[in-house]
């Protein structure tokens, strides 16, 4: 997968205030949300921009391309 995630998403929010029990009450990410997000999974556009929201940065301080050799 050529974009992948910088940094532990779920560390981050946690640094922030937001454990997944705060998450998920509020409603700020959905469960399905959260799992993609523990096994690095890509997210939706409105995801990544309700994490950058809460987190408080711009999507390239939590994405970066990586070129995939693979082809």
């Amino acid at each position: 997968m050529p974009l992948q995630y910088k940094m532990d998403i779920l560390q981050a929010l946690k640094d922030k205030g937001y454990n997944t029990n705060r998450l998920r009450k509020e409603k700020l990410i959905s469960e399905s949300v959260l799992q993609k997000l523990r096994h690095s999974e890509p997210v939706s556009w409105s995801n990544i921009e309700q994490l950058c929201k809460l987190l408080e940065c711009q999507p390239a301080d939590i994405m970066e391309y990586v070129e995939d050799n693979a082809s």
